[in-house]
C-alpha cells in the first residue's frame, strides 16, 4: 500500500526556544496526517462521533513509538507520510514518517483503537472494508 502524504509547513509556534521543532509538535503533525488519511477514505471523525449520541465512536491513540532522527526548523516544508500496517478487531496500526525532502526526521508506529463510552468497539463493517481496500490497494 502506498503512503498517504500531507504537506505541513513549520511555523514559529511549532518550535522551542532553540529554534528547533518541539518534540510534541511532531505528534500534532502525525495526528493531522492520520486525520487527513481518514478524510480521504471518506471517514469523517466528526460523523463517527455524532452519528449516534448514545454510541458515539472515537479513534483514540492506544500506543505510539517514535524515533526522532533529525531536527526540523521554522519554515521547513515537511511531508507527513501515513501507511496502514494492520487492521485488528477494534484497532488500526499505522507507520508514519516525517520527512524534509528525502531526509527522514522522525518515524512512528501508532496503534489507534475505536472506542465508545470508554470501551473498545469492533470496527463497523463499512469502516473495516474501507481500510481493507486501503491495505490491499
Amino acid at each position: 500500500m502506498s503512503a498517504h502524504k500531507l504537506s505541513v509547513r513549520v511555523y514559529y509556534e511549532d518550535t522551542d526556544f532553540s529554534g528547533l521543532v518541539y518534540h510534541a509538535s511532531y505528534l500534532r503533525f502525525m495526528e493531522r496526517g492520520r486525520t487527513e488519511m481518514l478524510r480521504d477514505l471518506g471517514l469523517m471523525q466528526r460523523d463517527l462521533a455524532l452519528s449516534d449520541a448514545a454510541n458515539a465512536l472515537f479513534f483514540v491513540v492506544r500506543r505510539m513509538e517514535i524515533d526522532f532522527r533529525q531536527p526540523a526548523h521554522m519554515d521547513d516544508l515537511l511531508s507527513i507520510e501515513t501507511r496502514l500496517e494492520a487492521i485488528g478487531g477494534a484497532s488500526l496500526t499505522m507507520c508514519q514518517a516525517v520527512r524534509r525532502g528525502d531526509a527522514l526526521l522522525a518515524g512512528a508506529r501508532v496503534t489507534v483503537a475505536l472506542v465508545s463510552g470508554g470501551r473498545p468497539q469492533r470496527l463497523p463493517a463499512p469502516v473495516r472494508e474501507k481500510f481493507e481496500r486501503l491495505l490491499i490497494g
